[in-house]
């Protein structure tokens, strides 16, 4: 591989860089899609930092049982890195993680990553036109920030009252603990998301009791998870184009919900008859089906496929809970209609911090102001990557880039090459620094919040989609083709482009 300059030596283990060109925090799919680009176009000073033990980032943090994508495997991967031994046609957690692990090997990225490396603050330092990173292995001065921690990294845990005096388990199901045996006890599940319908069925059969405190009712589909035979798998091996063509299929067919979504909402009465229909087939009981019925339009909140969720909840040991969390006790949890509820275990089922990410609270730019502080409640940001007042600040999967249809490594990837782009430019100007004008934020956000209007997520429903303001900053509201389509060129009128030195060519893109 050419490279424009000779590569750092690498830290030894255990230790960071003092200074690199491009630092990059996490190493899940966005952070390893951007370390993989960097090196294919011949870039080597960089460093990835990651707290956890191994590559992979939410798919190696979460390991809760049945754990699993909701989105088809053969679409849910790297376009340049086809995997044709999935088994299954929607994968569970360890075959995702043994992926990642295994092209963070293929694309020679594993010798720039700095394992179980916690970044604790990132501060610009004008007078150096430098990134400050703190880690807990201590400080690596970086010319380029890139955000790669994800919005499901940090799980959110209600605040309920009298859950420090609790004397049992505790756990979230992204940080599952798995020296407890729930095997006979008697557990309470607080939450009904994406984790809840997958772990609840796998532990359910093993429980003495399980108390499900649920919310707000999930709309759950028919899951079309099935097994990928052995034939299958060599034909992808043998003919790559096959599979990318089964790949191209999922993705327009995962596509055209988009009309349902945000085009013609009205279309989702469709998808509902058929969640419906769902519905009753798997639930005889009136009582339960009353319970477990959403009063909501259909895609305003998450729609989860499961075809084990409603059996779980019929089952004589679970207990479907919609009086809420009154307080928690000793060895017990009172129910919003007073009744004590005795259990030895709490596992939360509650979700991620997405609109108030952590990172947010910790990086701080231009005068010390956090993008917490900046956002004030809303996250903003041009093309989901760049925020003012941020120079040379680049997030992947930051606000309004999620999707409530289609794969995140679409969007990733499109991102990715946002970023490249920009670099590429940075070193064509000789620039020291790139950040956005405030205006293009404006008019970036302001086109987006009027294509969010009409959408089915914004007929009333309360969700995590929804920040403190009850603003959208989650999802992107069109077509996954039309933002490949808007961050395809890096547009340098849409930002100040700060003078440079020599030192802000170092390990840049070729052009």
């Amino acid at each position: 591989m050419t490279t424009l300059d000779a590569p750092t030596e690498a830290p030894a283990a255990g230790t960071v860089p003092a200074e690199v060109d491009i630092a990059i925090v996490g190493s899940g799919f966005s952070g390893l899609c951007m370390a993989i680009k960097l090196r294919e176009a011949g870039i080597e000073d960089f460093v990835v930092l990651e707290r956890g033990a191994k590559v992979g980032g939410t798919w190696w943090f979460n390991t809760y049982p049945g754990c699993g994508c909701d989105v088809p495997s053969h679409l849910y991967s790297f376009s340049f890195a086809q995997n044709p031994d999935w088994t299954r046609t929607y994968s569970r957690q360890p075959e995702i993680e043994a992926y990642l692990q295994r092209v963070a090997q293929d694309f020679d990225v594993e010798r720039s990553v700095r394992l179980e490396t916690t970044v604790t603050g990132a501060d610009w330092d004008d007078d150096e036109q430098r990134w400050r990173v703190a880690t807990d292995k201590g400080e690596v001065r970086a010319r380029v920030l890139v955000s790669a921690a994800g919005a499901l990294s940090e799980p959110r845990t209600p605040d309920l009252e009298g859950l420090e005096r609790f004397e049992g388990t505790v756990f979230h199901s992204a940080r599952w603990d798995h020296s407890y045996d729930v095997t006979g006890k008697r557990v309470a599940v607080i939450g009904t998301g994406a984790s809840a319908i997958q772990f609840v069925p796998a532990i359910a059969p093993d429980v003495a009791r399980m108390h499900v405190f649920q919310r707000t009712a999930p709309w759950i589909m028919p899951h079309t998870d099935r097994p990928i035979s052995p034939r299958e798998r060599r034909l992808y091996r043998r003919f790559p184009l096959l599979q990318r063509l089964v790949r191209g299929g999922v993705y327009s067919a995962r596509e055209l919900l988009v009309l349902g979504f945000v085009k013609q909402p009205r279309l989702m009465k469709v998808v509902e008859l058929l969640a419906r229909a769902h519905m009753g087939r798997q639930i005889s009981d009136p009582k339960l089906r009353r319970k477990v019925e959403p009063g909501y339009t259909i895609g305003c909140k998450r729609i989860l496929p499961s075809g084990r969720w409603y059996p779980a909840l019929g089952r004589d040991n679970v207990e479907l809970v919609t009086d809420g969390v009154a307080e928690v006790r000793e060895h017990s949890i009172v129910t919003g209609a007073g009744e004590e509820v005795e259990v030895e275990a709490i596992i939360f089922g509650t979700g991620f911090a997405v609109t108030d990410m952590p990172v947010a609270k910790y990086v701080r730019g231009r005068g010390g102001r956090t993008l917490d502080e900046h956002w004030e409640g809303s996250p903003r940001a041009h093309c989901g990557t760049t925020v003012p007042g941020f120079p040379n600040l680049f997030m992947l999967l930051g606000p309004n880039t999620g999707l409530g249809h289609s794969s995140m490594v679409y969007m990733i990837e499109s991102q990715v090459a946002y970023v490249m782009d920009a670099l590429k430019a940075m070193r064509r100007r000789g620039a020291a620094t790139a950040e956005v004008k405030a205006e293009a934020v404006r008019d970036f956000v302001e086109d987006l919040d009027e294509k969010m209007q009409d959408t089915v997520w914004n007929t009333g429903c309360s969700s995590w989609y929804l920040d403190d303001t009850g603003r959208n900053a989650t999802l992107w509201p069109d077509w996954t083709f039309a933002f490949r389509r808007r961050t395809a060129r890096f547009d340098e009128s849409e930002y100040e482009i700060g003078a440079g030195t020599r030192t802000a060519r170092r390990a840049s893109p070729r052009s």
